[in-house]
């Protein structure tokens, strides 16, 4: 069924302007910055956006993932931080069950491996990361622009 029925008929995600499937849970989407893409057609995903997220153009989130801008005090869990959005660039992939925390930035033509846990920023363009905590698995080649037109 398309995404459509579920935002407009069944009201599930009915304030979020573009389409998400119907798992997905978003949060403040007025302060998500969505890129040229979609984020959250993937079954299952969890967009936090109280901090804002930045995506940039060509960012591929693929299913259960979680981008989590704000969290909780640790001295008074009824409180929340503030911090810096959340910031991915172009041609990233978020791989499924990969989990972004707050205030974390991605270069463009970061991979995030499925399951990874990302703590903190990683800035350099073309890599691999993943694990829990995330750090760098490998570098990659360029990203082939002319495929993401």
């Amino acid at each position: 069924m398309p995404y459509w029925v579920f935002q407009h008929f069944f009201r599930i995600n009915k304030n979020v302007p573009w389409p998400v499937h119907w798992t997905t849970q978003i949060i403040k989407p007025e302060k998500i910055h969505k890129g040229n893409r979609n984020p959250g057609m993937s079954i299952g995903c969890y967009l936090d956006g109280r901090n804002g997220i930045e995506f940039g153009d060509n960012v591929w989130v693929g299913p259960r993932v979680s981008i989590i801008s704000m969290n909780h005090d640790l001295n008074d869990y009824f409180s929340y931080q503030n911090e810096k959005p959340i910031k991915i660039g172009n041609n990233c992939w978020i791989a499924t069950n990969a989990v972004i925390l707050p205030g974390v930035e991605l270069g463009d033509h970061v991979v995030v491996a499925a399951g990874a846990v990302v703590t903190k920023s990683f800035t350099e363009k073309d890599i691999l990361i993943g694990g829990n905590p995330a750090k760098i698995i490998k570098k990659l080649e360029p990203y082939n622009e002319k495929e993401s037109k």
